[in-house]
């Protein structure tokens, strides 16, 4: 057994995800290990590298290559990881595809789903059984995953669901997609709404399934919003960045939720953003003006 922590960040060589490593490598032991994945090679090593080097970093940093939207690639790294060290103690899972206002959505669908969605069920079902005792893990959503931001007619789908449910739901949403009746059945046009909500639900699901255990342990599983962040994702869909983080900023709430001891009960299985619990029935659907400006 390991004695050192081990954290894992997906979607990691730019934007966020490296702020992630960044923040979790500059505060964590030098004995501990973070690693760095993304599905570009040269992007993940370069990373690694510049991370490692950085006067700031004291833990170890190693990158790996992980395609989120291949099931079997993330069941094989927690596999390596529970052989070789025991187990996982942070995994902070936030890879995403990244849309643009001029692209078609529902051609978008697949990819978007696969690495939000199908990426998200997969790291739940394989990490979660790995998390070492005190350990955080949190999937990067945001605040437009709440539940009252779909239709009424589609809550039940993710209210009080299991993670298979979800799942079923996702799989539904996509099939709607591609037989263009999704629009007709009440699915936002923006794909963000729907994965968003589906993520929350998928942690909901899996967290009420752990809680004793997880509260008796000190270990922590939720979802993070981590508010307007400056990237070249966020970018293209806002015109107003006065009020938004760097990724550095944004990241720092996230890491120093992930290496504070303890658990507050009432944000375990949560969405939280800056420390606080983002009511789960709270937001309201966009108004079609809006959804018509999404193509």
């Amino acid at each position: 057994m390991n004695n050192a922590r081990i954290a894992l960040v997906t979607g990691a060589n730019q934007g966020l995800g490296r702020a992630l490593a960044e923040g979790l490598a500059a505060r964590m032991e030098p004995a501990d290990l973070v690693l760095l994945t993304g599905r570009n090679q040269q992007r993940v090593a370069a990373a690694a590298a510049e991370i490692a080097a950085a006067p700031g970093t004291h833990s170890q940093v190693q990158g790996r290559v992980l395609d989120v939207a291949d099931p079997d690639a993330i069941a094989a790294l927690a596999a390596e990881l529970r052989e070789t060290y025991g187990g996982v103690d942070i995994v902070l899972s936030n890879a995403t595809t990244r849309l643009l206002p001029d692209q078609s959505q529902s051609a978008m669908a697949d990819e978007y789903i696969d690495v939000a969605n199908t990426a998200t069920h997969t790291i739940l079902r394989t990490f979660t059984p790995i998390l070492r005792p005190g350990g955080r893990l949190f999937v990067v959503a945001s605040s437009l995953g709440t539940l009252g931001h779909l239709p009424e007619q589609l809550r039940p789908l993710f209210d009080n669901a299991t993670l298979d449910q979800v799942e079923y739901a996702v799989e539904s949403w996509r099939s709607a997609i591609h037989s263009k009746t999704a629009e007709e059945a009440g699915w936002p046009r923006w794909l963000n709404t729907p994965s968003k909500v589906a993520q929350v639900a998928a942690v909901r699901a899996v967290a009420a399934e752990r809680r004793a255990k997880d509260l008796g342990t000190g270990t922590l599983i939720a979802s993070i919003c981590p508010g307007m962040v400056d990237t070249a994702t966020s970018r293209p869909w806002f015109s107003d960045f006065s009020e938004a983080q760097t990724p550095a900023e944004a990241a720092s709430a996230v890491v120093d939720l992930a290496l504070t001891p303890g658990v507050d009960p009432d944000q375990y299985g949560e969405l939280i953003q800056f420390g606080k619990v983002v009511p789960w029935h709270s937001g309201t659907p966009l108004d079609e003006q809006a959804l018509q400006l999404i193509p």
